[in-house]
């Protein structure tokens, strides 16, 4: 991506991707998408293209993101989710102009009714909705790791995943204990 920005952390599922825009929520936070480029940057990889992005619609997707987070989590430990994050994602996912078409290939992509950043935080929140309602086959998790707690969509076949990506915080815990028992046992 673009020299100086911390590099985006992929996911197969759009909603909770977009939530990992800022990780490490509870240790040293890296946020991904500090200015308005980076945004319509994170919007291309998912097929999401805009033209521009003002301050404003960043404050905007930045205020989805923490929704869908606050009401994922919520999720994940079967609590009620919060009205206002529940207020945002549904006037997200209603202030868009947004609809699924067929690829040749058979593939569902979106297409956007305007290119505008609006309508794709339109097709994000849309995505929050199916995920966080149960529409989807998986598990809303938070991953083990106390220092990032994201929420992240396990749809492994046992639905027993600890780690919202392995590369990262999976390695990192494990690398970690691989160290403390280093020490205790040196021989």
């Amino acid at each position: 991506m673009r020299a100086g920005f911390p590099e985006f952390r992929p996911g197969n599922v759009l909603a909770t991707s977009f939530t990992g825009t800022l990780s490490e929520r509870f240790g040293d936070s890296v946020e991904r998408i500090p200015v308005p480029r980076r945004l319509i940057d994170w919007l291309a990889v998912y097929g999401l293209t805009v033209d521009s992005c003002t301050p404003e619609q960043l404050d905007l997707a930045r205020e989805l993101r923490e929704s869908i987070h606050a009401a994922a989590t919520a999720a994940a430990l079967r609590e009620a989710l919060p009205a206002a994050a529940v207020e945002v994602i549904d006037d997200r996912s209603i202030e868009g102009r947004a609809a699924a078409v067929l690829t040749p290939e058979g593939e569902r992509r979106w297409r956007l009714g305007s290119s505008s950043v609006e309508d794709a935080l339109a097709v994000i929140a849309a995505d929050a909705v199916d995920v966080i309602s149960g529409e989807r086959d998986g598990k809303l998790a938070l991953c083990a790791s106390p220092t990032c707690r994201a929420a992240f969509f396990d749809t492994s076949q046992s639905r027993t995943r600890k780690w919202c990506d392995m590369n990262t915080c999976g390695n990192r815990q494990k690398k970690a204990r691989f160290n403390a028992n280093q020490r205790k046992n040196p021989g």
